[in-house]
């Protein structure tokens, strides 16, 4: 597949928009440590729920709610309220207030607020923080390599080759793709700290959510000209009979 001029100038904006977010929020975020972590507790709640909201697309997870509409049809959007909906939900209402009000920035922190600070919690607290280093750099591991496959398949190496001053054996050009755009995402993250990450999430939803819209409307153009041989049940996301006898209200008549 092969990026034209548009794609090239989205790319390279979207990486100058994320440099930019970290050296504008970099003086905020060096006021306090709360300011750091937390982004002085003053960030809108839109704002966390857009980036949250961004942090759910994946390309797993959008195979997975594909599959659900092949198979369930229209019906399919109701089955994410049955945990990832709520689950965001409660975590917004009970726990992060929770959270605010003990006055913690880390959740090692909060260990510390509920036990105290004796040897036992202090040796806990360090474990957390040790296990935190290691889940991280584990996601980093996990993740550069796939994004740098995916990068691949949108930038063959043979078009950026002529411009690396050194010869990389074709198994580690993943591993290339995938340091290069990583640096991007360590670099705004740790100088603008929580306000950065979120305010580059926020640009990532936009942009994900309006490539999601085109890729629809190109798929209904796609459609126009074919059937969708499908169940009339399959177009509706109402359940109307089905819910009756599913939860046995049939066998009740019976």
């Amino acid at each position: 597949m092969k990026l034209t001029a548009i794609d090239i100038f989205i790319i390279f904006a979207y990486l100058f928009s994320t440099v930019v977010i970290g050296l504008v929020l970099k003086k905020v975020a060096q006021k306090s440590k709360s300011n750091y972590m937390l982004g002085g507790n003053k960030l809108p709640w839109y704002l966390l729920g857009l980036s949250n909201a961004s942090g759910m697309f994946d390309i797993s997870g959008t195979m997975w709610l594909v599959t659900l509409l092949f198979v369930y049809g229209l019906k399919s959007i109701w089955i994410p309220w049955l945990w990832p909906v709520f689950n965001q939900v409660f975590l917004m209402v009970f726990l992060s207030i929770w959270l605010r009000r003990s006055k913690v920035t880390t959740g090692a922190e909060w260990i510390n607020t509920r036990f105290g600070k004796s040897i036992d919690s202090r040796l806990s607290h360090g474990v957390v923080v040790f296990f935190a280093l290691i889940l991280c750099l584990g996601y980093l591991a996990y993740g550069f390599i796939g994004l740098g496959k995916f990068v691949m398949i949108f930038i063959p190496w043979d078009m950026v080759q002529p411009y690396i001053p050194f010869n990389v054996p074709l198994e580690y050009v993943p591993h290339v793709y995938g340091i290069t755009f990583t640096m991007f995402a360590v670099f705004y993250a740790v100088l603008g700290g929580m306000a950065s990450i979120v305010w580059a999430d926020v640009l990532q939803y936009f942009i994900m959510t309006l490539s999601a819209i085109l890729i629809g409307v190109l798929a209904m153009k796609a459609m126009t000209v074919e059937t969708l041989n499908v169940p009339d049940a399959w177009r509706t996301p109402f359940l109307g009979e089905i819910l009756i006898r599913s939860t046995g209200m049939e066998l009740l008549t019976k």
